[in-house]
């Protein structure tokens, strides 16, 4: 193996998750979860996001839990009220055990302060007739099936001989080096399901490709993966995606920079070029 070979190893490596911040986060979401249980009735819960994907980087900033309304129970009558009104709701519930919680639009907050798994995230949802949940969303109720989303990443990594999940995680990493231009993150996920295809080569030939593509169809409407929710880079205006466009482009010209001094012999030089864009998640071999 080369010096770079050896240098995206470290990489792989220092984007996994560690076992004592899984511990962590499984102690915690437990916890919200058993909490919420005991005063509503519910059918279901479950974690999702990239956390729940795996695609989820370090440091583990946070956890995504959906908490399934029971229409049929006391909590029901929250489904014909808005979204905001129902996270209201959950947040009052919560902070009989978190004093600081907060709530949006969309989910209520839970936040641990100065500790590694630092905030969950968590949404009252209710099952949807036909398929996935209604979870809230301001004055009303967004579809969606997160299990669809965790089903297309499965067969992805597989299909790329389980690459495409650390794939996924290192470009999430040049994103959170650069100060998380790209957001929604999941935008990254949702781009890399389509365009990404096997057989899947070295790590970084598929990032330099990747962010190429991603730099010329990011200005484009990128739709829910399940087909129910608005598109995920929706709220992104034309000239913020043109800024997106222009801010993938960078990257790419770096990725190559960084490959033409791998070829031509400079490997510690190319593992500085490359270290330009994730930073400390590069280990120098």
């Amino acid at each position: 193996m080369s010096y770079i070979d050896d240098a995206f190893d470290g990489l792989k490596e220092k984007l996994e998750i560690s076992s004592a911040e899984q511990d962590l986060a499984k102690s915690r979401h437990r916890l919200i979860r058993d909490h919420v249980k005991r005063v509503w009735t519910t059918t279901g819960d479950f974690l999702t996001g990239s956390y729940d994907r795996h695609t989820k980087t370090k440091k583990l900033k946070d956890v995504d839990i959906f908490i399934v309304v029971d229409r049929d129970g006391p909590q029901g009558h929250l489904a014909d009220g808005t979204g905001t009104a129902a996270v209201n709701a959950l947040c009052q519930v919560l902070r009989t055990r978190w004093p600081n919680v907060t709530g949006d639009d969309y989910v209520a907050l839970v936040e641990y302060a100065g500790e590694d798994v630092a905030s969950y995230e968590i949404a009252p949802v209710f099952a949807r007739a036909g398929g996935g949940y209604l979870m809230p969303s301001g004055s009303g109720w967004m579809a969606t099936d997160p299990n669809i989303h965790a089903e297309m990443v499965t067969a992805k990594n597989k299909e790329c001989g389980g690459k495409f999940v650390p794939f996924v995680k290192m470009v999430k990493g040049i994103n959170r080096e650069a100060g998380d231009p790209i957001a929604p993150a999941f935008l990254i996920e949702v781009m890399a399901l389509e365009l990404v295809r096997p057989p899947f080569g070295r790590y970084r030939d598929e990032i330099r490709w990747f962010l190429a593509s991603a730099a010329e169809q990011i200005t484009d409407d990128w739709p829910d993966p399940a087909r129910l929710g608005p598109d995920v880079n929706g709220g992104l205006s034309h000239f913020d995606r043109q800024q997106l466009a222009a801010t993938l482009q960078g990257w790419q010209h770096t990725c190559e920079e960084a490959i033409l001094l791998e070829n031509a012999g400079k490997e510690r030089s190319a593992v500085e070029t490359w270290k330009t864009l994730f930073g400390w998640r590069m280990p120098r071999p």
